[in-house]
C-alpha cells in the first residue's frame, strides 16, 4: 500500500468510526466531497493544510493521523482479541512467558497517558478521546523495538482504522468464547457489573458478540477457549507459528 492510499484508508476509518458519511466530513473540513472521495481512495496529493483541516474536523491531532505511516513493527507482536472474559490477560501473560516476551495490557497503557481510569476517561472525555489514545499507544506499542503480547480492549475491532493496524503490524488472535462463558469468567474474578440490576444482561452480551464477531472473525487466527485450559490455548497459538 502506497503511503497516500494508507493515508487515505486511515481518514475514512477515522469517518466511519464516527459514523460520518463523506458528504459530513467534507463539510467539516471544508473541502469538495469529491476531492475527500479520491483521498480516501488514495489517488489525493494532499497538502499540509489540506491534512490539517481534515484532522481538525476529525478532532483528533495532526500527527495522530499521520504517524507512523509507511513504518512496520520493529520487534513482533501477537494481539490478542476479544470480549471480557475472553481469557486475553490470563491466556496473554501465560503465552508471553512461554515465549520469553513482554506482556501487555493496552488499556492500562491509556490509563497511563490519559492519567485516569477508564471509567473517568470515558466519562469525563468521552469514547472518542479513548479511542485517540487507543490509537496512539498501540502506534507506539507496535513501534517498540521488543517482542511483546498485546491484550487489547473488547471493542478495539469497532475503531477500523485501530483495528487495520493491528492486522498490519501484528499477528491477530481472537480467543472466542460463548456468551455465558465470558459472563462466569468474569464474575469468577469478583466483577459483577457485567449483570448488576440487569436482567437482560446474557441477552444483551449475545447481541454484542453476535455483532463483533464478523469482525473478531478477521484476525489471522481464532481460538475457541470454551472447554480449553490456558496451557492448551497457548499451545494452540504457538503451533501455529
Amino acid at each position: 500500500m502506497t503511503l497516500l492510499a494508507e493515508l487515505g484508508a486511515r481518514i475514512r476509518g477515522q469517518r466511519e468510526t464516527r459514523g460520518w458519511t463523506r458528504a459530513q466530513l467534507a463539510q467539516r473540513a471544508g473541502i469538495s466531497l469529491r476531492f475527500l472521495a479520491d483521498v480516501e481512495h488514495g489517488d489525493g496529493n494532499l497538502s499540509v493544510q489540506r491534512l490539517s483541516e481534515i484532522a481538525q474536523a476529525l478532532g483528533m491531532p495532526f500527527g495522530a493521523l499521520t504517524a507512523d505511516l509507511g513504518s512496520t513493527a520493529s520487534g513482533p507482536k501477537i494481539a490478542l482479541v476479544g470480549l471480557r472474559g475472553a481469557g486475553k490477560s490470563t491466556i496473554g501473560a501465560a503465552l508471553a512467558a512461554s515465549l520469553g516476551w513482554a506482556f501487555v495490557e493496552v488499556d492500562a497503557r491509556v490509563e497511563d497517558a490519559a492519567g485516569m481510569r477508564l471509567g473517568d476517561l470515558f466519562e469525563s472525555l468521552g469514547a472518542g478521546r479513548y479511542r485517540e489514545l487507543e490509537h496512539e499507544v498501540l502506534v507506539s506499542l507496535l513501534a517498540a523495538p521488543a517482542p511483546a503480547v498485546l491484550a487489547t480492549g473488547g471493542s478495539v475491532v469497532t475503531a477500523p482504522d485501530t483495528w487495520d493496524l493491528l492486522r498490519r503490524r501484528a499477528r491477530t488472535v481472537w480467543l472466542r468464547a460463548s456468551p455465558e462463558s465470558h459472563i462466569a469468567r468474569v464474575e469468577a474474578q469478583g466483577d459483577l457489573r457485567p449483570t448488576m440490576g440487569r436482567a437482560n444482561a446474557l441477552a444483551e452480551l449475545n447481541e454484542i458478540l453476535l455483532t463483533r464477531s464478523p469482525l473478531y472473525a478477521q484476525a489471522a487466527l481464532t481460538v475457541d477457549t470454551d472447554g480449553k485450559g490456558v496451557v492448551d490455548a497457548v499451545e494452540t497459538i504457538r503451533a501455529v507459528g
